[in-house]
């Protein structure tokens, strides 16, 4: 190689070069060009398979996060019924009523105070009859013995219960009681006298 050079002139070695450089430039010139036109298509194909992919991995990435999702949920649902569950546990062994022990209670005490209502009601009803009828005088005992005439002090018992008694408006029990204060009078007065 080094006769080769030496064969040539200067000049033509001068000229050799610089043509060899102008078709290094020329080559480097239509490799850009090339570049830059395979370049801008290269480049469209990379964004086009990019996009292609990003859809596929975002689908994977998304199925995956709803599978995930829904074994976190199932999950804390396991995981707060058995808090709730030692809670109940801690909480019945302390003594403290349950939810349904509470609710099974306000229950019966809603029935209970409806049976009171209704007692008192009817309770009422019966002593606005009672009020609204006139007091019916009670009626005489049979006497087994022959009657001999009471005393005079029990006579005038009995007539003062009969005049207070329409005064007044009595309740059952207490017609009662002054009938029962009456008797004792007439049995005192019927074993006093001999027969």
């Amino acid at each position: 190689m080094v006769k080769k050079f030496k064969s040539l002139s200067e000049n033509q070695l001068a000229q050799t070069v610089k043509d060899s450089a102008q078709q290094i430039w020329l080559a480097g010139l239509g490799a850009y060009s090339k570049a830059q036109e395979e370049g801008t298509k290269v480049f469209e194909a990379l964004v086009k398979e990019g996009e292609t992919i990003q859809k596929k991995t975002r689908k994977v990435a998304d199925e995956k996060m709803a599978e995930v999702a829904g074994k976190a949920a199932g999950t804390w649902d396991r995981l707060e019924q058995v808090f709730e569950d030692r809670v109940a546990r801690a909480l019945s062994s302390l003594g403290v009523p349950s939810k349904k022990d509470i609710d099974k209670l306000s229950k019966r005490v809603a029935e209970l105070t409806a049976v009171v209502q209704q007692l008192t009601d009817a309770q009422e009803t019966g002593a606005r009859k009672l009020a609204a009828k006139p007091v019916a005088k009670p009626a005489a005992k049979p006497v087994v013995k022959a009657a001999t005439p009471a005393p005079a002090k029990a006579v005038a018992t009995k007539a003062a219960a009969a005049k207070a008694a329409p005064a007044k408006k009595p309740a059952p029990a207490k017609s009662v009681a002054v009938k029962k204060a009456a008797e004792p009078a007439d049995a005192a007065a019927g074993s006093a006298t001999p027969v």
